[in-house]
């Protein structure tokens, strides 16, 4: 139990010398790790049900060859490719958000080091280093959190891009020359 004692206190500390600013970068980078597992979970728990449903769907079509089917196969593969990218641009903006987060505990850091600066003088050189340190500290962090942010969002836009060609291989039409044949328009030519 006192394990749970130490990280609490590591912690604490942790917050106390970033200032006011880590306090965000920690909830925004708690959001931002909530969307990413979310989205993982998306795509290894429910993604492959839809797939499915949606190839048992175009599957049990009659007609898979004409301009109509070709819409059908559109909006089947629009809707997962919709349900697939969800959440991925404000994964995206958080991770661009954390380093300007990160930026302007920078700024926080060193006011506090020039208001020392201006009480003290250089005679409170422990209040000018504890400015300078959450400069650093809430950089460092912001950072941090965004860097590691910034692989999984790309790793899941990826991702989305392959499943999305993947299931647009598999619901294929019947005849390629539909693809080009529009309603109303004869068989033979354009």
């Amino acid at each position: 139990m006192s394990l749970v004692f130490d990280y609490y206190e590591h912690f604490l500390t942790f917050l106390y010398r970033g200032g006011p600013v880590i306090v965000v970068i920690c909830c925004t980078s708690v959001l931002m790790w909530a969307l990413i597992v979310e989205r993982y979970w998306f795509l290894f728990r429910i993604l492959p049900t839809r797939e499915e449903e949606a190839r048992l769907e175009w599957t049990g079509r009659s007609d898979r060859s004409s301009w109509y089917a070709k819409r059908i196969r559109e909006q089947l593969v629009g809707e997962i490719n919709q349900a697939m990218r969800q959440n991925l641009p404000l994964i995206k903006a958080l991770v661009t958000v954390l380093p300007f987060l990160g930026l302007l505990g920078t700024v926080n850091g060193m006011i506090h080091s020039f208001e020392v600066l201006r009480v003290f003088g250089t005679d409170n050189a422990r209040g000018l280093t504890a400015g300078i340190a959450e400069a650093l500290f809430t950089t460092l962090t912001g950072l941090l959190t965004a860097l590691s942010g910034l692989y999984f969002s790309v790793h899941l836009h990826r991702c989305a891009d392959r499943e999305q060609d993947r299931l647009l291989d598999q619901l294929e039409l019947d005849n390629p020359a539909a693809r080009t044949m529009m309603p109303g328009q004869p068989h033979g030519g354009r």
